[in-house]
């Protein structure tokens, strides 16, 4: 309920016949309003002001002008009060939009304004949604568009609702035109490794995100923020030929070093077994979604370092029990499948694939490894294949070192005679 002065004066200014004078006096009031009412009592004014000029009395050419003497006033409002004037505003331009489509823009754009403020991100996109793009009262260019659904998709993102930020990016895809803004390429870019990301399309996210991380422009805390999301997509793709080309891609950036998830990089590069501490380190800065259980009841990390797991034993055996591969993976009997039975299914599902090249005995319950296992994730490169062979030959001495240093600790005297030590 408006406070009784401006009840009063909306009804001297409703029964005024004179245009000219009336919108004179809509102007005062607005004026007034602001500096003499405050919170929720302005608020309330507002809404009711709203209702007297936006009455079928007032004709829409006189409304105009008033609206954007509102419009000025709204910017300046507090948050809360810009979110229920604004509502309350757009509601009722719903049946003449038509006619003043350029203010409701302006409206619902400081409407998202203040959603976003407030962290209500869907309330947001949903405002911008409202707004009149393709009719004849007004040209929007396709570059305006594409900066609109961009911001939409924005919002969407934020609120995890990607079905809804893929359909608004989709749209920007359809546009005759292709971008040309920097910023908008930009945004573009990162909302489709975002969505690429949440279903779960690890690698092409991984190309998306390390895409936006050699974008020029952009301040290079975030490009390592996006440097540090492809290596965790390309982390959890399926093992493979794919999946080793983009570690590979990721694993020569020398600017890899410096991002924390430089490490597993490297072990999965190289071909290296992962330890249950590392993953927990590493899955510790997964979104949720990159921890959701799927149908067999293990998440995606799990699958990826299973796989990972594997294609390594595949580097270290020519042949091994699937008892033994099962423990090495780190699996778990449970129901009717023990430890070695998941263990051969997976090895089994991956040569299928052909993403791993072997032969499984089920009855003896062995795998062999075919001599050229390591050919479909070979590196190209020579500098590379040194530094795997380089670690390869460091671990080797590494390990025998530990082994003279646990003998000299156990048999001294053996270790003496043996000069093991």
């Amino acid at each position: 309920m408006a406070s009784q002065k401006i009840a009063n004066a909306l009804a001297g200014i409703e029964a005024n016949t004179h245009q000219a004078t009336k919108l004179q006096q809509y102007n005062e009031l607005l004026s007034d309003m602001v500096t003499s009412s405050t919170g929720h009592e302005l608020a309330q004014d507002l809404v009711y002001y709203l209702d007297s000029f936006l009455s079928e009395e007032v004709s829409i050419v006189s409304a105009r002008p008033l609206l954007d003497s509102f419009i000025k006033v709204l910017q300046s409002l507090a948050t809360e009060t810009k979110i229920k004037v604004g509502q309350h505003a757009v509601t009722l331009l719903q049946t003449r939009s038509a006619s003043v489509e350029e203010q409701d823009s302006q409206i619902r754009e400081i409407l998202a304004d203040a959603y976003e403020s407030q962290e209500e991100y869907t309330a947001a996109a949903r405002a911008l949604q409202g707004i009149h793009i393709d009719s004849s009262q007004r040209l929007v260019s396709d570059d305006a568009k594409a900066r609109l659904w961009i911001r939409i998709v924005r919002y969407y993102l934020e609120d995890d609702d990607t079905t809804s930020a893929e359909a608004f990016l989709n749209r920007i895809k359809n546009l005759p035109s292709k971008l040309e803004d920097h910023d908008s390429i930009l945004y573009f870019q990162l909302s489709q490794a975002r969505i690429l990301d949440a279903r779960r399309r690890f690698l092409d996210a991984a190309q998306q995100y390390f895409q936006v991380s050699l974008a020029l422009g952009v301040d290079e805390g975030d490009r390592l923020v996006a440097l540090s999301a492809a290596i965790r997509c390309a982390v959890l793709a399926p093992a493979g030929p794919q999946r080793s080309r983009s570690l590979g891609l990721l694993y020569k950036d020398g600017r890899a070093q410096s991002v924390e998830e430089f490490g597993i990089l490297e072990k999965m590069f190289l071909d290296r077994l992962l330890t249950a501490d590392e993953v927990a380190a590493f899955s510790s800065k997964l979104a949720p979604h990159q921890l959701a259980v799927t149908s067999d009841g293990t998440t995606v990390l799990d699958k990826a370092v299973i796989e990972h797991n594997l294609v390594a034993a595949s580097k270290l055996y020519q042949n091994i029990r699937v008892d033994d591969l099962g423990a090495i993976l780190g699996l778990q009997s449970s129901g009717n499948l023990s430890a070695g039975e998941k263990a051969e299914a997976y090895a089994a599902r991956m040569v299928e694939q052909g993403r791993l090249k072997g032969e499984i005995d089920q009855i003896d319950g062995i795998i062999t490894f075919s001599a050229d296992a390591a050919v479909s994730f070979s590196h190209s490169s020579n500098g590379s294949k040194l530094r795997q062979w380089d670690a390869g030959v460091q671990a080797l001495a590494e390990h025998v070192e530990r082994v003279a240093e646990s003998i000299s600790d156990q048999l001294p005297e053996h270790a003496a005679k043996h000069r093991l030590v």
